[in-house]
């Protein structure tokens, strides 16, 4: 009889060996840090410049501004991952997004971060990253088999933000080197830029057609694939509609990123110099680290439970989770009880995102894949961007306030709540969930 461990062990061993996982993972790493040195240039310069006061409008507005349009836009493009080469994709939009940087970098310095140029720039950048995180997502069903998806999405989602968390790090050591001023954020982004050069090269290394779509029939010149988004769109809202695991697993990661988005406004606020705690960069970047030390945590214990009670009980039970740690170690307000509260709500967004990727994964079709993981990215940054408005109005200066610890808490055990009971109901009318690893 092979034990948990025994499996777990296989589990990862047979996902490791596959040379296209490897090459889509050295991708995503190095495109992740680079993400983490690029944003943490961009928020030093926004909310840490000792120049530059931060309010929870002025966050919000900023918030809007870099994720608000791809959010419009963000179905559309996957439409493209569908017709169009992933491979080629992952090639062209890393070396699209080096260039915009090294503008970007250029007119930072010049202009500062407020600038239109800039500002334009840097949400050409943004939205680059999460096309080419929407696409990484829709081709790992191609170089690992089904079942092992839980530990794949484990291991390369964990990976790729314990990698951009890397990036961060870095960021602050080069904020010690090249400055804390416009200039010295310019040239972090600059490094970054060089790494997203990197990222297309190790692109290049993979099979043209290794990752999809798996019909070439489908791929269309830029025109006909223009003339078929709006349908292509419907037909994958259609498709999720038709899944009844991806439609509850996606709204349950919209609810929950809204209430992500609330905690980290609000502690971002916290950690700046008019902030309750007032830590500084540092100290958000302590909070950060500790919360993806969670979301590792969490990648080890997900695809074992998950063996055992199935990826919906386990989003059940981890929301559930982190409605009372909310509570727990929120209200003290202190920097000691932050980082506790940080390391068991990255394990919950980290176990919650493991287990949504897999459902949406292995509920859709791969013809639809891409639109369907543009929609959920675009789920993603419209409920981020909700949670960054809401707190223009709910959080004061310095970022304490109960009561959004209050609405934090309860929103998680109603997703809870409402998540578990409507999976059940359903669980008996749908097919079982895939034996998965």
């Amino acid at each position: 009889m092979t034990t948990p461990t025994h499996s777990d062990r296989r589990a990862l061993r047979e996902v490791v060996d596959s040379p296209g996982f490897r090459g889509l993972m050295a991708v995503r790493l190095t495109g992740q840090f680079s993400d983490g040195l690029f944003q943490a240039s961009l928020f030093s310069a926004v909310f840490f410049n000792p120049e530059r006061a931060t309010s929870a409008g002025q966050a919000a507005a900023a918030f809007a501004t870099l994720l608000l349009p791809y959010s419009v836009v963000g179905p559309f493009a996957g439409v493209f991952l569908d017709r169009w080469r992933r491979q080629r994709v992952l090639v062209n939009a890393n070396l699209a997004r080096a260039a915009a940087i090294v503008v970007f970098a250029a007119l930072l310095a010049l202009q500062g971060p407020t600038a239109p140029l800039v500002v334009g720039l840097a949400l050409l950048v943004v939205s680059a990253n999460r096309f080419i995180l929407s696409g990484l997502s829709a081709a790992l069903p191609h170089v690992v088999e089904d079942k092992r998806l839980v530990t794949a999405n484990s291991v390369s989602t964990t990976l790729g933000a314990g990698a951009a968390a890397m990036g961060g790090a870095g960021a602050l050591g080069l904020r010690a080197v090249f400055g804390d001023d416009d200039l010295g954020a310019a040239r972090t982004a600059v490094v970054a830029a060089g790494l997203y050069v990197v990222s297309s090269v190790l692109a290049r290394r993979l099979g043209r057609d290794q990752l999809g779509p798996d019909h070439p029939s489908a791929l269309q010149s830029v025109r006909a694939a223009l003339k078929g988004v709006a349908r292509g769109v419907v037909e994958g809202a259609a498709h999720v509609r038709e899944r009844g695991q991806a439609g509850r697993a996606l709204a349950a990661i919209g609810a929950h990123r809204f209430f992500y988005g609330l905690s980290f406004v609000a502690t971002l606020l916290l950690y700046t110099e008019q902030g309750a705690i007032g830590r500084g960069f540092a100290g958000l970047g302590q909070v950060i680290v500790v919360s993806v030390l969670g979301g590792l945590l969490a990648a080890i214990v997900t695809p074992r439970v998950t063996r055992r009670i199935g990826t919906q009980r386990w989003i059940t039970i981890v929301f559930a989770v982190a409605a009372v740690v909310e509570v727990v170690f929120g209200f003290p307000y202190t920097h000691g009880f932050f980082l506790v509260a940080a390391f068991f709500l990255g394990f919950a967004a980290q176990a919650s995102k493991i287990c949504v990727d897999t459902l949406v994964q292995e509920a859709t079709d791969d013809d639809f894949r891409g639109r369907v993981f543009s929609f959920y990215d675009t789920l993603f940054n419209l409920s981020f961007v909700s949670a960054a408005l809401a707190s223009a109005v709910l959080l004061p200066p310095n970022g304490k306030s109960y009561l959004v610890i209050g609405i934090v808490a309860v929103g998680y055990a109603v997703t809870s709540l409402v998540y578990g009971v409507t999976s059940g109901r359903r669980m008996a009318h749908e097919p079982p969930e895939p034996v998965v690893g």
